[in-house]
């Protein structure tokens, strides 16, 4: 009856801990603290009693949790609490066996990897552990990617995407963002490609993913680009720009625009063929005025409208221009199969894979 009790209490004291730890609140740190030295003493006792079980290198465990629960500074405490209790037990086993090549061998292999973690832990730019910093990024990086998910479209209406980073990593400098108008009417994309690819231009794309997100549908594209402009500019990064393309299409008429910012050229499916347009203009970051070319037109039922990265077609042997040439007849293969996953098939079959690849396709059924 007691325990019915007792359970469901430290059941949610446990469960209130580990929430405050993973917010990353001193509360948190303080009881993982507390619970890696109650380790360390539990190992401490364990190994006066019986130091075959417990050697002086088993304390490298602790300081092994110590350094993907633990920020800087506690973490400090706790190495300080296990050299204490290294000394204190390889003391007892000097006294007792006299000096041991092997015990001196782990006191230094200890002091090693307590220095590594420290170094390590002192470099974190978040100030949180390991597992929470990189928690925190992958969950801003997954935020910013719902924005970029198009919604749902009219009847009548088809869109797709894909992509992939360099190396298979989490981030990525290529990313979409999209916005539906309320009445479902007006559909606005923007593909970017930042300078730089996988992790290396990650960080850079989820500041610009964010501040576009939050400027798309209010801005008009032209207004939408001068301010993304102004953005990297500001930025003062080392390789501070990108290149865009940017869409916006009436769901009703089908009548469409598009904004090149330095992007390669947006392809369009008439039936027969693909064929690239015409817009151009200067990547974005680069100069305070630069000037952008609009193309407008009409999808008509049965057209298409695909716009990717300059990783599907630019490799070191190979131009832009020769790469789009090679992607007009990819697609072409890739069309006769239908529309549908039209994105995926044209990206599996880029030979090279040592940049960032995205591929949006708009369709219009027939």
């Amino acid at each position: 009856m007691i325990l019915r009790r007792v359970m469901p209490s430290a059941v949610a004291y446990i469960d209130q801990r580990f929430i405050r730890w993973r917010t990353g609140t001193t509360e948190g740190q303080v009881a993982v603290l507390s619970v890696l030295i109650a380790m360390s003493i539990a190992i401490l006792v364990g190994s006066i009693v019986v130091y075959g079980a417990f050697p002086a290198v088993t304390f490298v465990v602790p300081l092994l949790l110590g350094s993907l629960t633990l920020r800087y500074r506690p973490l400090w405490v706790l190495v300080f609490v296990v050299a204490v209790a290294v000394v204190v037990t390889t003391t007892i086993r000097t006294l007792e066996e006299g000096t041991s090549p092997g015990r001196v061998s782990s006191i230094v292999t200890l002091a090693l990897v307590a220095a590594i973690l420290l170094f390590e832990a002192r470099r974190r730019r978040s100030g949180l552990p390991g597992p929470l910093g990189e928690a925190m990024l992958v969950d801003l990086n997954d935020r910013l990617q719902a924005q970029g998910v198009v919604p749902p479209l009219p009847l009548g209406w088809r869109s797709q995407s894909a992509m992939k980073s360099a190396g298979g990593a989490k981030f990525s400098g290529d990313f979409l963002v999209a916005d539906l108008s309320d009445d479902k009417a007006t559909l606005e994309m923007i593909l970017v490609d930042v300078c730089g690819k996988g992790v290396a231009a990650g960080t850079q794309s989820l500041q610009l993913a964010g501040a576009l997100g939050g400027l798309i549908g209010s801005l008009p594209p032209l207004g939408l680009f001068a301010a993304a402009n102004d953005y990297l500019l500001r930025q003062d990064w080392e390789e501070g720009f990108a290149t865009a393309v940017h869409v916006i299409a009436n769901l009703q008429s089908g009548s469409y625009s598009i904004i090149s910012a330095g992007h390669p050229p947006a392809l369009r499916w008439n039936h027969d063929e693909w064929v690239a347009d015409s817009a151009r203009g200067v990547a974005l970051g680069l100069l305070p005025r630069p000037q952008f070319d609009r193309t407008v037109g009409t999808l008509a039922p049965g057209e298409a409208l695909l716009f990717y990265t300059d990783g599907i077609v630019e490799t070191r042997d190979r131009d832009i221009d020769e790469g789009v040439d090679w992607l007009r007849g990819v697609a072409q293969e890739a069309m006769t199969r239908g529309v549908d996953g039209l994105a995926r098939r044209v990206i599996d079959q880029v030979p090279v894979h040592d940049d960032d690849r995205a591929v949006l396709v708009l369709s219009r059924d027939d």
